[in-house]
This record gives structure tokens, sequence and C-alpha cells, in this order.
């Protein structure tokens, strides 16, 4: 009876240090694909100049029926070329986000890479 005690132990620890693991590889994955997002910093006040980093390269995302979907790790990024809506796609369940800021169409420029797709984008 105690090896057998002793086996259910260790089993749990095991399943215990599985879980530990996947939530941290989960969380790390969700972090890089958030900060992968927007590489730019500064620039906040109009006329939006004066950022630095990178901004969006659109080439890099999908078209998908309703726009863009940049693909992660962990959490897809939608684009509605029509709207503006931005929304965050988690195992098929999708979020919606927000709209882009004046900030993010002047740095981002995400209108032009929707009519480079032959989307009409109205935000």
């Amino acid at each position: 009876m105690n090896s057998l005690n002793t086996w259910r132990r260790i089993t749990v620890l095991g399943f215990a240090a599985a879980g530990l693991a996947a939530t941290v590889v989960f969380a790390a994955g969700l972090v890089s694909d958030l900060r992968a997002f927007d590489r730019t910093r500064g620039g906040y006040r109009p006329p939006y100049t004066g950022y630095t980093g990178t901004p969006t390269d659109w080439t890099l995302a999908d078209t998908s029926r309703a726009g863009m979907a940049y693909r992660g790790r962990v959490v897809n990024v939608l684009i509605d070329c029509t709207t503006g809506m931005i929304s965050f796609q988690w195992f098929g369940l999708e979020l919606p986000f927000r709209k882009f800021s004046p900030r993010a169409l002047a740095v981002h420029k995400p209108r032009q890479a929707c009519r480079e797709r032959g989307f009409n984008p109205q935000f």
C-alpha cells in the first residue's frame, strides 16, 4: 500500500509540473505575440511623428475574407479592413479589441495595406 501512495504522489507531481510548464510556455507565447503587434514607441501626439521602432509590416499578414490576419504563436490578430476593428483570435474564439487609433493610422498605415489587398476601408 505504501508503494501505491508513492506512485500516486509521483504521478500527481508529474502532472502538476507539466501543467505549470504548459502555463509558463503559454504565457511567454502570449507576451511575445502582444509585444510583436506594435514595435513602436513615442509619437503619441499629433502629427504622430518622432516615433522609434519599426511600424507593422503588413506583408507578413495573411489576407482573410474580412481583411488581414497576423498569425502569432498563441494569438492571431485579425484586422477588419472595412471597419478598422482589431480583434484577437484564440482557439477559434474571436475577441473584439478596438478600432485603429489616429496614431496607428498615421504610423502603421493599415488603410493603405487594406487598399493594396483590394478592400475599401471605411475607417
